[in-house]
């Protein structure tokens, strides 16, 4: 016979790990605000910019935003890599600004 499963601990190991994602979510948030300087805005003016971009669902205003945005976290990528480490092969970095594993150094 099995042993029962104990759904109240796993209930709680889930909520931590959702509290913990959470908490990672906004401090990743805290940080991007402060790299791209919108730290200098008011609260208002940040909000109302956040409210334009998630308003906005026409793709051809979309895409110079979020082209600026892939140019801000190469840039950045750049600026925090080793020299040995920079992407300096033909393939381009990922969105999240990691390399595709075919181009990572000592990938097979």
């Amino acid at each position: 016979m099995r042993k029962p499963r104990d759904f109240d601990s796993e209930l709680k190991a889930l909520g931590d790990k959702a509290r913990n994602l959470k908490s990672r979510k906004v401090q990743q948030l805290d940080e991007l605000v402060i790299a791209t300087g919108a730290d200098a805005l008011n609260a208002d003016e940040l909000a109302g910019a956040l409210i334009v971009l998630a308003e906005t669902k026409e793709a051809g205003k979309r895409e110079p935003w979020a082209t600026r945005g892939a140019a801000f976290f190469q840039s950045r990528a750049r600026r925090t890599a080793p020299a040995a480490e920079r992407n300096t092969g033909s393939a381009s970095a990922q969105p999240d600004g990691t390399q595709p594993a075919s181009s990572r150094k000592g990938a097979t």
